[in-house]
C-alpha cells in the first residue's frame, strides 16, 4: 500500500516541472520592476523545487517504471500526454540543476535586476519560459506538444540571444532565427505526415502504428524528422550557425544555449529513433554523420583564438559521441550516449561560465590578449582545469569513462565503420585536450607582456563596428583591452574587469564543477541508471504500456 502511495503522489509531479517556471514567469511578468530581491528569491525557488521533482521522477522511474499523465483527464490521444521515464526524468534533473546554477550565476553578474537594458522584468521571467518549454519537450509524449515545447523554449532564446541590442547580437540572432525556424518547419511538415500515415501524433500510439506502415514511407518520414532535429542539435552538416551565434550573448545565456538546447534536439533524435523507428535502416548513414561532425567540429576549434568559439566548436564535435552511440544502436550505445549527454551538459555549461570569469578577471576571451590567470587567480585557474580535464576524458573522470563506454561499444559491434568511429573518438578526445591545453598555456600559464591583460576597473563592450583588428579575429570573437575602453552608455550591461569576482558567480560555478564531479564520485549508480535506461528505450514496451495501458 505505501508502495502505491508513493507512485500515486510521483504521478501528480510529473507537469511541476512545466507548471512551476511558467507560474513563477506569471507571477514576475504580473509585478513587473517591483520588490526585486523577493523576485529574484521567488526563481531560485522555482528552479530549486524542479530539481527536487526531478530529482523525485528519477526515483520513481527506477522504482514504478515510466510515469504518465493525461493533462487534463482527457483519454489518450485525445489529451496532451507527459511521461517522466528513466531518460526523461534524468534530463529533467540535470538540466534543473544547470539551469539553476546559471540562474544564480546571471543574478551575481548584475544581468538580473541591475542592467538597464536587461532587466529583471524581462531577462527572468524569459530565463523561466525558456526552462519550463525544455521540460516540456524532455516530458511531451506527443509529436505535436514536442514541437510546442521547442517553439516555447525557442521564443525565449530569441529574446535571451538578443539581450542588449548591439550589432554582433542581433546579427546572430537573425541567424539563429531563421535556422530554427527552417528547423520547425520541417518538423512542422513531418508532424503532418506522420499524422496523415498514422492518424495520430501520440508516441505510444506511433510507437505501434509507424512499424506497421511500408518502409519507403517510413524511410521519408524518418530522414525529415532526423534533419529537423538534427539542425536543432547541430550536427554535421547542419551546424555551420552555432559558433556564430552562441559567442556573442551574454556568459549566463551563452553557458545554457551551449549545455542545454543542442542536447534538447539529441534528445528528440534518440527518443524518435527507439520508438518510432526500431532498426538499423539509417544507422550507418548516422554514423557518418557522427564521424564529420566529431573530427570536423575538433578541427574548427584547433583554428580558433578565442575561447567562447573554441568551445562552441568542441559542442559541436563532442555531439558526435552521442550521435554514435544512438547510431550503434546497441544497449551499450544508447547507455554509453545517455551518460554522455548528462556529462556534457553539465561540463559545457561550466566551462562557459568560467568563460564569464575569465572575461571578467581577464578582460578579454581572445587568448592573444591573456595571460597569467594562474598567478592572479588561483581559484579560477582550479575552476577551470577540473571541467577541461573532464571534456577532455582525463581518467578517472565522467568523460573519459562515457568515452570509453561509448568505445567499448563500437568495439562490440565490430563493423569496419564502428572501428572508424572508435578511431575517431579516439582522435576527438585528443585533440580536445590540445586546444584545451593550448587555452591553460595562454590564458593560465604564460606570463603576460605588460598591457596585455585588462587592469581593473576596466568597462567591456561589444563594439558596434568593427575595425581591422576586430575584423581579422571574426564574428563574435573578443578583441583586446585597449580596445575594450568605453563610457557606460553602452548598449549592453557593461561587464568591468575586478580583482574580486562575484561571490554568487563563483559560487555558482562551484557548484557546477562539483556536480560534474559528483558524476565521477556516482558513475557506478549512474552508469546502470543509464543502462536500464538505455534498455526501457530499446525495448519500447514500458513506454507504451505505461501511456496506453488498457486504452489499446
Amino acid at each position: 500500500m505505501e508502495w502505491d502511495y508513493l507512485a500515486g503522489i510521483l504521478h501528480y509531479l510529473v507537469p511541476l516541472p512545466v507548471v512551476l517556471p511558467l507560474f513563477a514567469a506569471g507571477v514576475k511578468l504580473a509585478m513587473g520592476i517591483r520588490r526585486p530581491r523577493f523576485q529574484q528569491w521567488l526563481s531560485v525557488i522555482a528552479l530549486t523545487l524542479v530539481l527536487l521533482i526531478g530529482a523525485a521522477l528519477m526515483v520513481g522511474a527506477d522504482m514504478f517504471g515510466p510515469q504518465a499523465v493525461q493533462v487534463g483527464g482527457w483519454e489518450t490521444p485525445v489529451g496532451i500526454t507527459l511521461v517522466a521515464d528513466r531518460l526523461s526524468a534524468l534530463l529533467v534533473t540535470v538540466s534543473a540543476a544547470i539551469t539553476l546554477a546559471v540562474l544564480i550565476y546571471s543574478i551575481g553578474q548584475g544581468m538580473a535586476g541591475k542592467g538597464e537594458v536587461a532587466p529583471l522584468s524581462v531577462y527572468q521571467p524569459t530565463y523561466l519560459i525558456l526552462v519550463a518549454g525544455v521540460s516540456n519537450a524532455f516530458l511531451a509524449g506527443d509529436l505535436f506538444n514536442l514541437y510546442v515545447g521547442f517553439e516555447i523554449l525557442l521564443t525565449a532564446s530569441y529574446v535571451l540571444l538578443t539581450l542588449g541590442g548591439t550589432q554582433s547580437r542581433m546579427r546572430a540572432g537573425a541567424i539563429y532565427v531563421v535556422v530554427s525556424l527552417v528547423s520547425s518547419v520541417l518538423f512542422l511538415i513531418g508532424i503532418a505526415l506522420v499524422f496523415g500515415a498514422t492518424g495520430t501524433v501520440n508516441m505510444a500510439q506511433l510507437g505501434e502504428r509507424l512499424p506497421e506502415i511500408s518502409s519507403e514511407l517510413a524511410l521519408v518520414l524518418q530522414v525529415i524528422l532526423l534533419v529537423a532535429f538534427g539542425i536543432k542539435a547541430a550536427v554535421f552538416p547542419l551546424a555551420a550557425w552555432l559558433p556564430d551565434s552562441y559567442p556573442t550573448a551574454p556568459a549566463p545565456v551563452t553557458a545554457v544555449f551551449a549545455g542545454l538546447l543542442t542536447k534538447v534536439g539529441v534528445y528528440a533524435i534518440i527518443r524518435t529513433q527507439t520508438l518510432f523507428f526500431p532498426g538499423e535502416q539509417l544507422n550507418d548513414a548516422l554514423m557518418w554523420v557522427a564521424l564529420a561532425t566529431m573530427i570536423l567540429g575538433i578541427l574548427g576549434a584547433v583554428a580558433q583564438t578565442d575561447i567562447k568559439r573554441l568551445l562552441s566548436f568542441t559542442l559541436i564535435s563532442h555531439i558526435g559521441y552521442m550521435v554514435f552511440g544512438v547510431a550503434l544502436g546497441s544497449q551499450l550505445g544508447m547507455a554509453g550516449a545517455v551518460y554522455y549527454i548528462a556529462h556534457h551538459i553539465t561540463v559545457q555549461t561550466t566551462l562557459f561560465l568560467v568563460t564569464g570569469l575569465i572575461e571578467r578577471r581577464g578582460g578579454s576571451t581572445a587568448l592573444d590578449h591573456l595571460g597569467g590567470l594562474a598567478k592572479m587567480a588561483p581559484l579560477l585557474a582550479i575552476l577551470f582545469f577540473i571541467p577541461a580535464m573532464n571534456l577532455g576524458g582525463i581518467p578517472p573522470l565522467s568523460g573519459f569513462l562515457g568515452k570509453v563506454g561509448l568505445m567499448q561499444a563500437g568495439v562490440d559491434a565490430g563493423t569496419p565503420l564502428a572501428y572508424t568511429l572508435v578511431g575517431a573518438s579516439v582522435l576527438t578526445s585528443l585533440l580536445t585536450l590540445y586546444v584545451i591545453a593550448r587555452v591553460w598555456n595562454y590564458a593560465f600559464w604564460r606570463t603576460p607582456s605588460e598591457g596585455m591583460v585588462a587592469e581593473p576597473g576596466t568597462i567591456l563592450e561589444d563594439t558596434e563596428e568593427e575595425d581591422d583588428s576586430t575584423a581579422a579575429l571574426g564574428p563574435g570573437e573578443a578583441v583586446g583591452p585597449s580596445s575594450r575602453l568605453s563610457d557606460t552608455s553602452t548598449a549592453a550591461t557593461p561587464v568591468v574587469t575586478s580583482v574580486v569576482l562575484p561571490r554568487s558567480m563563483v559560487g555558482a560555478t562551484i557548484g557546477l564543477v562539483a556536480f560534474g564531479l559528483a558524476m565521477t564520485v556516482f558513475a557506478g549508480p549512474l552508469i546502470g541508471y543509464s543502462s536500464d535506461a538505455a534498455t526501457d528505450l530499446l525495448e519500447r514496451t514500458p513506454y507504451i504500456e505505461a501511456v496506453l495501458g488498457g486504452s489499446r
